[in-house]
């Protein structure tokens, strides 16, 4: 008894610990203290204990509490708008003060990755342990994946998750102009995907949509939980230009994703690549482009070049080329189209009669369009080889054609044609606008990557057809250069806030320095270079607030960007600690802990006792006054039995 008294007075003031998450070091070894403060836009929805992100800072500042002399801590948020990375200090009050300035915003981090470099930067600091705090609201459709960062062996992870509850939200995920030609006082088609993340239906539910600032179109619909629901409208833009768009939902829990942003472009004019075909007449095709026939219309600003002088033309600074019977087509001449088609641009091929097949399939096999084969009829003939069969009125190419009628009960013109090229399509992403009455088609369109190719079936003279001086020769390529040109620039790109994305910017010289300037007019000039007649912005991470963008070439605004949040933030459902904890897990490959919200009343004395372990010192020492009162005790009622040395002598007996 007294041996384990003295052994338990000797445990006692070595004071050791019941546990400690640190391996065993304790309080007494420096650590490294990384606070992840999920700071996106999830965090200003309000539950029943305040704000969540309120509830971040206040955890994050318990957290710094339990920082102590000879240890280094560093703030990470999980949305840093391209800010220095943080490194560890041990100057607590510079971090305080960057705890202080922290605010929601958007192009946040996936959890997972947030955590795995905020571990990665511990690295950097001198303590010989490290612990990451992650204070969130676990949202669910944001923690991450197995793709995030992974945490180094041997730093801990605690999660710190801020009481939630559920909310009711509509997002607008994506809105589409579908009309793939825009001018002014025409109608233009849009469409907005809805979704209900609240746990109700809701019906008559109403989204509007503001261009230049007015409210010009608006819906309901029924949107049920859990559900994507498309929205179409319908908007007539007043003016030409970049216009500013919005999809604008109802009022609810978060108020941060009511506004969807989108770009509306309705151009002043297009750029038209003209190239002739050898000794080809081009008068019919030069006259309809022309500013006196298209009056009041969007103008053509066409440059006219000679076939021979197609190989070395920028093809990336137009928006569409017309080849007017080229006589052959060569391999890099091939190879320069399709690049073109395949990038957004648009390309019209009318046929010369002294092409042979081969001359003209390269082009039309790379764009999976069909093949050439050969001709029908007689040049500058009085017999009609064939005429308008069918035409596919509800194609988007006869908008605004027809303006007295509806189109599918317009009558079209059926000219006559004399001469034609044999054209049988491929059937690959394609179809004929017009059919003529042997079978084979007058205006074809394939399509291939972001462009788009048509094929006419005879050149613009009075030697092919009858169709130069027919009343539809004007209106019919006015809308198919139109239509062609009009691939890329109905409606600008649409980005993720904070999500690095690149921008192929056409029409600006090789030499210009562009520009993108925000929604709160501060201009970022993003890493640039020039490729195949256009310019290619790598944005990175910096466009972080949502809004409309411009790219500024010089004075000129080349092209307007809509920069949204991402969808993923309007799905405001969070996960349980135990599956965040799972899914961080297997995302990072560290062991997570979670700091119950039971416990978040008294975080500093939890978060040191999770460090430290529960000292024991008062523990052994009243086990060693128990082995000392014992040892009195038992002397006090016993004692030793003696016996005679003597020889022979009988035992002597104990006194009663």
């Amino acid at each position: 008894l007294r041996m384990l008294a003295i052994a338990s007075l000797g445990m006692a003031f070595a004071q050791p610990p019941l546990t400690s998450d640190l391996g065993g070091l304790g309080a007494s070894a420096p650590t490294a203290h990384a606070v992840v403060v999920d700071n996106s836009l999830s965090m200003t929805a309000d539950g029943a204990s305040g704000a969540y992100f309120d509830q971040a800072i206040q955890k994050a500042q318990g957290v710094l509490q339990t920082v102590e002399e000879g240890d280094e801590a560093l703030l990470w948020p999980t949305a840093r708008s391209g800010a220095r990375r943080p490194e560890p200090t041990t100057n607590t009050g510079v971090v305080r003060q960057s705890l202080a300035e922290l605010e929601p915003q958007a192009g946040a981090a996936s959890l997972a990755e947030a955590v795995g470099r905020a571990a990665d930067a511990t690295r950097q600091a001198d303590a010989p342990q490290a612990v990451v705090y992650v204070v969130s609201d676990l949202q669910a459709s944001t923690l991450g994946d197995s793709v995030a960062t992974r945490v180094p062996d041997g730093v801990q992870v605690q999660l710190l998750p801020v009481e939630t509850q559920a909310q009711s939200n509509v997002g607008v995920s994506d809105v589409t102009v579908t009309s793939r030609i825009a001018e002014v006082n025409q109608p233009v088609q849009l469409e907005a995907t809805l979704t209900n993340h609240g746990p109700d239906p809701l019906d008559d539910y109403m989204a509007s949509v503001y261009l230049a600032g007015d409210r010009v179109a608006q819906s309901t619909t029924t949107l049920e939980p859990g559900l994507a629901t498309t929205v179409s409208f319908t908007v007539t833009p007043q003016t030409r230009g970049w216009l500013d768009g919005a999809v604008v939902t109802e009022d609810d829990d978060f108020p941060v994703d009511d506004r969807h942003h989108f770009a509306l472009h309705v151009p002043e004019e297009r750029r038209v690549l003209r190239v002739r075909g050898d000794g080809q007449d081009t008068r019919y095709l030069d006259l309809a482009l022309s500013s006196e026939m298209v009056a009041d219309r969007i103008a053509f600003r066409t440059t006219a070049i000679d076939e021979r002088e197609l190989a070395s033309a920028e093809l990336g600074r137009y928006d569409a080329v017309l080849l007017a019977g080229p006589r052959s087509l060569s391999s890099g001449e091939v190879d320069a189209l399709t690049r073109f088609v395949d990038r957004g641009g648009g390309l019209l091929l009318f046929p010369n009669a002294q092409a042979r097949p081969e001359d003209y399939n390269a082009l039309l096999g790379r764009l999976n369009a069909g093949s050439f084969r050969g001709f029908s009829g007689t040049l500058s003939g009085d017999q009609t080889v064939a005429s308008f069969e069918q035409v596919d009125l509800q194609h988007p190419l006869f908008e605004g054609v027809f303006q007295e009628q509806r189109r599918e009960e317009a009558s079209v013109e059926r000219p006559d044609l004399y001469y034609v090229m044999n054209f049988r399509p491929s059937g690959q992403a394609g179809q004929t606008l017009i059919e003529l009455s042997n079978g084979r088609p007058f205006l074809h369109e394939a399509r291939h990557g972001r462009g788009r190719l048509l094929t006419a079936a005879v050149a613009p003279t009075r030697a092919w057809s009858d169709l130069p001086v027919r009343g539809l020769f004007v209106p019919l390529l006015y809308r198919s250069v139109y239509y062609l040109s009009a691939t890329t620039s109905v409606a600008g790109e649409q980005l993720v806030a904070g999500r690095p994305a690149e921008l192929r910017v056409t029409g600006v010289a090789p030499d210009a320095s562009v520009r993108v300037r925000g929604p709160d007019g501060i201009e970022v000039t993003p890493e640039q270079r020039t490729l195949f007649g256009a310019t290619l912005l790598q944005v990175g991470g910096t466009l972080t607030t949502p809004g409309l963008y411009d790219v500024q070439a010089g004075s000129t605004r080349a092209r307007r960007v809509a920069v949204n949040i991402n969808p993923a933030e309007s799905n405001l459902q969070g996960a349980s600690p135990e599956a965040a904890s799972e899914q961080l897990q297997n995302a990072t490959g560290a062991p997570m802990q979670t700091v119950a919200a039971a416990e978040a009343g008294d975080l500093e004395e939890t978060l040191r006792t999770r460090r430290a372990g529960t000292e024991l010192w008062n523990v052994f020492l009243l086990l060693a006054l128990v082995f000392l009162a014992a040892e009195m005790l038992v002397a006090s009622q016993w004692a030793p039995e003696t016996t005679s040395t003597q020889t022979g002598a009988s035992p002597s007996r104990r006194p009663k």
